[in-house]
């Protein structure tokens, strides 16, 4: 049976089997993915990401991912972060702007390079959408109940649908740890016609000393638990903004890390900002895991 190389990378903890489609094929990557990112009998992961040329002349490379459960996602931001890298660091591009197809179109990659070596990675996520009728059903959503307890004082708005290119829910509360209970429930809420991303946010203020954020636990669709997620960490920032409850630059500190998020006025696009890491390399078969 063929074994297949692949690399495990992670960004802020999101942590993704990259396999290079240019060079090795895989009839089925649900069934890939299912198997390979089981924690206990194989690689361990959040999903499998195939990196393959583009088919159209606007992109230079393409990515698809799947999910543990073997659903296809339409886009990752950290693992968007995590190509850029491979992509740069394994020699199959010197281009340090890089332009990725996935199927909420084409992201633009800013590789910040420092002695051969991808530092951090900004990516163009492009501009967000709050009503899109395919992902959310707002008359059905405002039956939704808010997580409690949440701040009076924080005001406005608790919570509100936007998508980054995939469907996000970003509820402002004091218990972030609601995540696991109500997250699963909430991804399959009928508000939502394709299932959504869960994020439960509690505002920092800054403090003499130290710098104010947004402190975010995600629960993925098709996933569960993650320990960041790039576009949810987007839709955060913009939900924050947008509400009122923080400026259009924010530090977004999930359980694996922090990243900075930008929502220029000047061109409405949401930037992302924030590393990427390798891990380690290896051969797998759906049965036989080697690593090296």
């Amino acid at each position: 049976m063929e074994k297949i190389p692949f690399t495990k990378m992670h960004g802020c903890g999101n942590d993704y089997i990259y396999v290079n489609a240019m060079e090795h094929s895989i009839d089925d990557p649900s069934a890939a993915a299912i198997a390979w990112s089981d924690r206990h009998k194989g690689i361990g992961s959040d999903g499998l990401v195939l990196i393959d040329r583009s088919p159209i002349p606007e992109a230079d490379y393409s990515m698809r991912i799947f999910n543990v459960d073997g659903s296809e996602a339409m886009m990752c931001g950290n693992a968007s972060r995590c190509i850029g890298k491979y992509l740069y660091e394994r020699g199959l591009t010197d281009k340090t702007d890089i332009r990725l197809l996935t199927l909420s179109g084409v992201k633009t990659l800013e590789l910040h390079v420092m002695n051969g070596q991808v530092e951090s990675v900004t990516v163009d996520m492009g501009k967000p959408v709050f009503e899109d009728e395919n992902l959310y059903n707002p008359t059905i959503g405002k039956n939704l109940i808010t997580p409690l307890p949440y701040k009076e004082e924080q005001g406005g708005i608790s919570a509100l649908f936007v998508s980054m290119g995939n469907p996000h829910y970003v509820i402002f509360t004091d218990d972030i740890d609601q995540v696991g209970d109500i997250g699963r429930k909430l991804e399959y809420h009928t508000a939502f016609p394709q299932r959504c991303n869960i994020e439960f946010c509690s505002i920092i203020p800054s403090s003499e000393g130290q710098e104010g954020g947004i402190r975010t636990r995600v629960w993925e669709r098709g996933s569960g638990i993650t320990m960041a997620c790039g576009t949810g960490a987007c839709a955060t920032a913009v939900a924050a903004a947008f509400t009122g409850k923080a400026g259009r630059r924010s530090k977004i500190i999930m359980d694996g890390g922090t990243l900075d998020i930008e929502w220029r006025e000047a061109d409405n696009h949401v930037y992302m900002t924030g590393p990427a890491e390798f891990v380690f390399d290896g051969e797998i078969t759906l049965n036989k895991l080697q690593t090296t």
